[in-house]
């Protein structure tokens, strides 16, 4: 399947006011946000996706990456856990996905590192193997560790480990919030029908401005 450049850093603010269109008549509520238990998530934002000239390259990476690198610096500022995750597999690990795709991120090659425009020095990388951040990982033990109650999901690609990653977290009780305009896919009809489905029964869908205003940190 093409992939789609449907957002673009000058159209995101426009696209943003058509995706609350289309998703408001399935948002039920909003959670009560506490800086000191909230953790950003930043999914997979790795070379592999971010790069030009990757065969898995997803356009409308590069319009996230502004805002995402601020909501990461804001986060860190406040002293808020910030979590990276890496996907990758070494042989033997990629089960039905390498069936499915039949293609997978190796350890260890240069695409399967982070988008230096975003990854900040002594900053938690958690390496998965599955679309969940959960599936395999510390990342609950992590979360749980540090009292985090709210769970904000960011990164590539949202209808795929975004989507699978905010799910399970709300079936591990934690509170989701999903950022329209700081996650990104291959296609507009994609990413906003994982929105539409998430607002209905896992996430509170923010824009990374309203998560900032909701925080307490204008």
């Amino acid at each position: 399947m093409a992939k789609d450049r449907y957002i673009t850093v000058k159209n995101l603010d426009g696209r943003v006011l058509r995706w609350k269109k289309a998703i408001a008549p399935f948002e039920r509520h909003r959670f009560t946000l506490k800086p000191a238990s909230t953790a950003l998530l930043v999914i997979d934002m790795q070379l592999y996706f971010t790069r030009q000239g990757s065969h898995a390259h997803i356009p409308a990476s590069e319009a996230i990456v502004p805002r995402l690198k601020t909501l990461v610096d804001r986060f860190r500022e406040k002293g808020s856990p910030v979590i990276f995750t890496r996907h990758s597999h070494r042989k033997g690990e990629e089960g039905i996905l390498g069936v499915w795709w039949r293609d997978t991120i190796r350890e260890g090659t240069e695409e399967s590192g982070l988008d230096e425009r975003l990854y900040v020095e002594k900053v938690p990388v958690l390496r998965k193997t599955r679309y969940s951040a959960f599936f395999g990982t510390e990342l609950e033990r992590f979360l749980r560790r540090r009292d985090i109650r709210t769970v904000v999901i960011s990164g590539i690609m949202s209808h795929l480990c975004c989507d699978t990653t905010a799910r399970d977290a709300f079936m591990r009780d934690f509170q989701v919030v999903f950022l329209m305009d700081a996650t990104a896919t291959s296609d507009e009809a994609l990413h906003v029908s994982a929105l539409r489905s998430l607002a209905d029964g896992f996430a509170e869908i923010q824009t990374c401005k309203e998560l900032v205003r909701r925080l307490g940190w204008n």
